[in-house]
């Protein structure tokens, strides 16, 4: 009969990752950068902004002019003018004087802050009251405030957001260089696995991990590729693996991965051209019997086929491996998590991690995590679930009121 074996912890898990390449790098359109991960440092070429300009809608002065201004002493300062948007003022500004500007606009030669002008009134046409003094640099952008010529300002394996994008339209980049998307085949296996579109017979359930796993490919930027079901056949899925290994640069087969006399995943990746197992269990619940391999320079997963099991092995495991594919530096990999009180006490068994799915909910202002307990098998408990925490295998339970981690999901 089959054994586990080089069972591993989740950090000794990990650490398999950096013998996996990055990906490729491409040239993308700044458009549809977005989401994709940087595979250079962007070096800023010019000052941003390369021009002082103001914030507010009101009056480019010397912030001198105004000091010890206020509303029953405002300082009276003359108009000398107005800035037009999108052109550079031929004028400068005196002590005393005052130029009209808006929003954007820049600041003529000498101001050195712009007065809002909602703390102004006009006297005439050529005069104004001040009834709040400002300090040089106030209501104002100076040159480089943002973003310095020569800085760094983007760090190769950072993703691009929104944000990011912005700065490189503020820059004039009209392309970036990223890591190619992976490619991440996936393969169910099981005879009593039907396809969606199929009405299930006794004993048959439809395909989830396929979709479930395809979901958490795409969040995290990679493009998922299924291959369909395959049957409890050693040839059917040596065929099929071979398949998505010439497609994929990392190939997920749910299914297949413990130790029955069904279970032809380790038998298929003996018979793969330059394979190795890694390990063959981690401890951890649910979890424990997955399948690490390294087949032509490529990771090959078997992932249990309970889909709590397989999308909980996913979120611990399997994404920092794709997101290291992916070229994301580590210091890029943000773990969101939230602190919560659990609502009731939990027992665990010692010897390995426990993922306990939970519920959030507040009461009188405390955040309590509240625990979802149901086999591995139950896709419901994942979707009732807001996050999961862990339990350490060192530790036989948690009590009622102890403050945990929630990892989000």
């Amino acid at each position: 009969m089959k054994e586990f074996f080089k069972v591993k912890t989740i950090d000794q898990a990990l650490e398999y990752a950096t013998q996996f390449p990055h990906m490729a790098s491409e040239k993308v359109s700044l458009t549809d950068s977005v989401g994709r991960i940087l595979a250079e440092d962007i070096k800023s070429d010019i000052d941003l902004p390369d021009f002082s300009r103001s914030i507010m809608d009101g009056y480019a002065v010397r912030g001198s002019s105004t000091f010890g201004a206020g509303e029953g002493n405002p300082a009276y300062l003359h108009i000398t003018g107005t800035v037009s948007m999108g052109n550079k003022p031929d004028f400068s500004v005196g002590i005393g004087e005052a130029v009209r500007i808006s929003t954007g606009g820049m600041l003529p030669t000498d101001a050195d802050s712009v007065v809002m002008v909602e703390h102004t009134e006009e006297i005439d046409d050529t005069n104004i009251e001040v009834y709040r003094s400002v300090a040089p640099g106030q209501n104002m952008v100076e040159v480089g405030e943002d973003i310095k010529k020569g800085e760094v300002i983007l760090r190769c394996g950072g993703k691009i957001r929104p944000q990011e994008a912005g700065m490189l339209a503020a820059l004039g980049k009209q392309t970036v260089v990223v890591y190619k998307k992976p490619l991440i085949g996936i393969i169910s296996t099981g005879d009593e696995v039907v396809a969606v579109d199929e009405s299930p017979g006794m004993g048959q359930i439809r395909d989830v991990n396929t979709y479930t796993l395809s979901g958490l490919i795409q969040e995290i930027g990679a493009t998922p590729i299924p291959f369909g079901i395959v049957r409890d056949d050693y040839e059917a899925l040596l065929a099929k693996s071979t398949q998505a290994l010439a497609q994929c640069d990392m190939v997920l087969v749910s299914g297949g991965s413990s130790v029955g006399a069904r279970d032809f995943t380790i038998d298929v990746i003996t018979a793969l051209e330059n394979s190795e197992i890694l390990f063959h269990g981690i401890s951890i619940s649910p979890g424990k019997p997955t399948i690490l391999a390294k087949v032509q320079n490529k990771a090959f997963w078997g992932l249990p086929g309970h889909v709590v099991s397989a999308m909980v092995v996913f979120s611990r495991i399997v994404k920092p491996f794709i997101e290291h594919v992916n070229g994301r530096a580590d210091v890029y990999r943000k773990k969101i998590r939230l602190t919560a009180k659990l609502s009731r006490n939990l027992a665990s068994a010692q010897g390995r991690v426990e993922f306990i799915r939970i519920r959030l909910r507040q009461k009188e202002g405390v955040l309590w995590a509240e625990p979802i307990l149901g086999k591995s098998g139950l896709i419901s408990t994942m979707v009732k679930a807001d996050g999961l925490i862990e339990i350490g295998m060192n530790t036989e339970g948690i009590d009622k009121g102890t403050e945990v981690e929630v990892i989000l999901v």
